[in-house]
C-alpha cells in the first residue's frame, strides 16, 4: 500500500532523534517507518541548510536541454511536408523518439488531423460562442438508388450496368457552435431551391430558439449571384458569407457533417430502393441532433447546447 511521504514536521522530528537524541540511524528510521537512506538524506540537509533544509523542493530539473531551433525546425518540416510520426522522424534524424514527440507536442503537430493533408498546413479551429452566431450551408450530390437495389447487393454486373437513376442533393444546414442539424433532399441545387431551402431551416432554427445571424456558403452561382438567394437572405436579416476560393476547409464543419451523413445513413446498409433510404433520413437526424455524442462537445449531443443558450454547458 502506498504511504504518504514524510511532512514538514515528520522530518523535523526525524532529524531530531538523530541529531539532538543521538538515536541511531536505523532506529529513528524503523520509528519514522522509511528507509536509513531516506534518514541519511534529511539528517545531511539540515546540517547542510538548516531547517529550510527540510521544506519540500521543486522535482523541476535545474538546467533544461532545449531541442536546437535548427532541430526543431527540421522536424516540424518532415511532419508537414511528409507527415512522418515521431518513430520514423527518429529515424530520419537521428532523434530518440520522445525527443522527437515532445517537438511535435510543443509545435501543436502530434495529431495529423490538426493538418491539412494536401497542403500540410495546419488547420485554424475556430467555433462561435452561442448557437446561430453562424450557420454552415451545403449541397452533397448523392446517386439514387435504382429499384430493386444496385450494385452494393447486386455487384458490378449486367443486372445494374446502365441503370442509372440520376441523383439527390442532400442541402444541409449546420449551426457551428452548437452542430444541430437540419437536412432536406431536392432534385437539383438551383438557386430557387437554395432559396426556399434556406428559409425553412432558418424556420426550423427558430422553433428551437435559435436566430440565424450569419450563413457561410461556398462560392457556387446559386450562392453568389442568385437574387432569389439574396431576397431570402436579406428578408431574414441574415449576413452571407462565402468561403475563400479553393479553401472548402473554411466550411469545413459541414463537410465534416456530409461525411458522417454518408457514412451512418447513406452507405450504412444495402438499400433496395432510393425511397427506402430517404424515408430513414428523418430518423437518422433525430438520432443525430438529439442522442449522437459528439467529440466537439466533449461526448454530448447537439441538442445539449441549442437547448442551454446562456452557455453553461456543465
Amino acid at each position: 500500500m502506498h504511504r504518504r511521504p514524510l511532512t514538514e514536521f515528520g522530518r523535523a522530528l526525524l532529524v531530531a532523534r538523530v541529531v539532538a537524541l543521538g538515536w541511531p540511524a536505523a532506529t529513528a528510521a524503523e520509528a519514522a517507518g522509511v528507509s536509513r537512506a531516506t534518514t541519511y538524506k534529511w539528517v545531511r540537509r539540515f546540517l547542510d541548510e538548516g531547517p529550510p533544509g527540510l521544506v519540500d523542493r521543486s522535482s523541476r530539473p535545474r538546467t533544461i536541454h532545449r531541442t536546437a531551433a535548427e532541430t526543431v525546425a527540421r522536424v516540424v518540416e518532415l511532419r508537414c511536408s511528409r507527415k512522418l510520426g515521431p518513430h520514423r522522424l527518429a529515424a530520419v534524424l537521428g532523434m530518440a523518439r520522445s525527443t522527437c514527440y515532445a517537438v511535435l507536442r510543443r509545435e501543436g503537430l502530434h495529431r495529423l488531423d490538426w493538418l491539412d493533408r494536401p497542403t500540410g498546413l495546419r488547420i485554424r479551429r475556430y467555433e462561435r460562442e452561442r448557437p446561430g452566431e453562424l450557420v454552415h450551408v451545403d449541397v452533397k450530390k448523392l446517386g439514387r438508388i435504382p429499384l430493386g437495389g444496385g450494385h452494393r447487393i447486386h455487384g458490378r454486373s449486367e443486372a445494374v450496368r446502365g441503370r442509372g437513376a440520376g441523383y439527390d442533393y442532400i442541402h444541409t444546414c449546420l449551426d457551428d457552435h452548437s452542430r444541430f442539424a437540419y437536412a432536406e433532399v431536392h432534385r437539383d441545387e438551383l438557386a430557387d431551391t437554395c432559396a426556399a431551402f434556406f428559409r425553412r431551416a432558418s424556420a426550423f432554427f427558430a422553433e428551437h430558439g435559435v436566430r440565424v445571424e450569419r450563413v457561410l456558403t461556398d462560392n457556387a452561382l446559386a450562392y453568389r449571384r442568385s437574387r432569389s438567394w439574396s431576397a431570402a437572405v436579406e428578408a431574414l436579416g441574415v449576413r452571407h458569407l462565402t468561403t475563400r476560393p479553393h479553401r472548402p476547409q473554411t466550411n469545413g464543419k459541414v463537410e465534416r457533417f456530409n461525411r458522417t451523413l454518408l457514412a451512418e445513413w447513406a452507405y450504412v446498409r444495402a438499400y433496395e430502393s432510393n425511397q427506402e433510404r430517404l424515408d430513414l433520413l428523418p430518423a437518422w437526424l433525430h438520432q443525430y441532433n438529439h442522442h449522437r455524442s459528439h467529440t466537439a462537445l466533449g461526448g454530448r449531443p447537439p441538442v445539449e447546447r441549442v437547448n442551454n443558450l446562456p452557455g453553461n454547458y456543465t
